[in-house]
């Protein structure tokens, strides 16, 4: 359990309120794009001087041109993610967090009130800890949208305008058309489909580094200190 000895006066962290008008901000645009025809295919003529040439294949590989958008978009809004985020931090956040919680049922389901009292008395600490660990990822949420929002805007542009053919085949149909909706359009579900696998291993995989990374760290920190007393116990 975190904190054994805390006094409790630990106050939560405050809401971020300029970081949330700032989401809401970028959340009206996403919807004022999504939406007015006009906003999204000018802005996504604007996106497609660089990605058309790039990844638009002349419009004759379609599933490739999702394909790579979505790797491109996955990469970057990934790897800022990555670079700002506290991994090892959000882990032991978590853990601390499943760990309260999980004192704080037993202890409700025995009754102890003793120690109900001192869970309470830490509980504003474990929500400060668990809202900067959230506060985090929102405040780059913005900075993304800036980046998808616009390529969204190309990939409409692409797929309702430019190509000529939108039918591909799946295991269970030979003729679905990418303008056909199934809740969300198929072109984003084809998206979605192609790029979550790819996030998710490129998630872990930099996790997977950032946790290595820290542990060498520490292994190190530790040989250190051991060579340190030795040395210590040598000369004396």
């Amino acid at each position: 359990m975190p904190g054994s000895g805390a006094t409790g006066t630990t106050k939560p962290a405050k809401p971020d309120f300029a970081n949330q008008m700032v989401m809401l901000f970028a959340f009206m645009i996403a919807l004022l794009v999504m939406f007015d025809n006009d906003l999204r295919q000018g802005l996504g003529k604007i996106v497609g001087v660089p990605l058309t040439p790039l990844v638009g294949f002349d419009g004759q590989l379609p599933i490739l041109t999702l394909l790579f958008t979505g790797l491109l978009m996955s990469f970057f809004s990934i790897s800022v993610r990555h670079i700002f985020v506290d991994w090892v931090g959000q882990a032991r956040v978590a853990r601390i967090t499943s760990a309260f919680q999980k004192e704080m049922r037993q202890a409700r389901q025995s009754n102890n009130t003793y120690k109900l009292k001192k869970l309470n008395e830490l509980q504003p600490q474990i929500m400060s800890q668990s809202m900067k660990a959230s506060q985090t990822q929102m405040k780059l949420m913005p900075v993304t949208m800036l980046v998808v929002i616009p390529i969204f805007a190309w990939l409409a542009n692409f797929v309702y305008l430019d190509l000529e053919s939108t039918v591909f085949s799946v295991p269970w149909a030979l003729d679905v058309s990418m303008k056909s909706s199934n809740i969300l359009p198929n072109w984003i579900l084809l998206y979605s489909l192609m790029t979550l696998p790819f996030g998710q291993v490129l998630t872990r995989t930099l996790k997977y580094f950032s946790f290595s990374k820290r542990l060498r760290k520490l292994e190190s920190g530790v040989g250190e200190e051991a060579d340190s007393c030795k040395s210590d116990e040598e000369a004396a």
